[in-house]
């Protein structure tokens, strides 16, 4: 049986996430600088000769209609592929946090699959299928930190320094969709420069969104409040709940700091930045180098 084992599927941080306004279509346009983290999902995929694609959950149980299938089902019908799949899961990445899990977990998916179905296809018609799916899932495509624009889509390659981050993630969760109807959401951020952003990058900008997310989930704020105690200048990432701040040597004791978040139920990583996603340039591989 063709399969491919070990597939990661990354996490992001938006190291700043400005909404520079509303589109007729009710998306909002975005600026962000988008890096990729080593903490990671990992999905397994094992070719299925009956055209059936179904899903496995190991540890955290995943919604019966996830990303994860709907982009499997996306594939199949765009290409015609008479192949089916079984796609095991390990779930690692928090939900509702502003990390990027579900888009990761879909982009992964859509990646493997090209190659384990030997479809052949190139990234720009990859993009096209997960921009359906989500705005995130292009950046996770694309596989490169990046200046992301439009909805998320329209992405310039970043050389943004190697870093440690302290992410934290609180109990509660946030409906994205929640954040970006709030009528209290600043839509009308001035368009920034790359240039801008270099001069500084971990210190440029703001999160549009962390003021609604903190109305909304006190958590949010609780946790920021929580790293400024200890040093840590703090950011959510995305629509939240997950927020970081720059590891430095002079940090406190973490081994004190993660019990002190699990005794709250939080969840407190040490992540590095990845300079490449782990599937950078699958979408051009062919169907030879799938392991059996």
């Amino acid at each position: 049986m063709r399969a491919l084992y070990d597939v990661a599927a990354p996490a992001k941080l938006n190291l700043f996430l400005h909404v520079t306004g509303r589109r007729p279509d009710g998306y909002h346009s975005l600026q962000s600088a988008m890096v990729l983290i080593d903490w990671c999902d990992t999905l397994h995929f094992e070719l299925r000769s009956d055209g059936q694609i179904s899903r496995t959950d190991i540890g955290q149980a995943l919604p019966a209609d996830d990303l994860i299938l709907r982009a499997a089902r996306a594939l199949q019908a765009d290409s015609g592929c008479p192949h089916g799949a079984q796609i095991t899961v390990e779930k690692h990445l928090p939900v509702q946090a502003g990390l990027g899990g579900g888009s990761s977990d879909a982009a992964s998916c859509l990646l493997a699959l090209n190659r384990l179905w030997g479809l052949g296809y190139g990234l720009a018609r990859l993009h096209a299928l997960g921009l359906r799916l989500g705005a995130d899932v292009p950046f996770f495509l694309h596989g490169q930190n990046a200046w992301a624009e439009g909805i998320g889509e329209r992405l310039t390659v970043l050389g943004v320094p190697p870093r440690q981050f302290l992410v934290v993630k609180p109990q509660q969760g946030m409906d994205t969709a929640l954040v970006f109807a709030d009528p209290q959401l600043n839509r009308n951020s001035e368009t920034a420069i790359i240039s801008g952003f270099a001069a500084d990058p971990f210190a440029f900008g703001r999160n549009d969104l962390q003021p609604v997310a903190q109305r909304l989930c006190p958590e949010v704020e609780q946790a920021l409040k929580w790293l400024a105690i200890h040093g840590l200048s703090g950011r959510m990432s995305g629509s939240g709940t997950a927020v970081f701040a720059l590891l430095a040597p002079t940090t406190a004791d973490l081994a004190q700091m993660k019990a002190q978040a699990s005794s709250w139920g939080w969840t407190l990583r040490e992540c590095s930045s990845l300079e490449a996603h782990p599937l950078l340039g699958w979408a051009d591989c062919d169907d030879s180098s799938v392991g059996g």
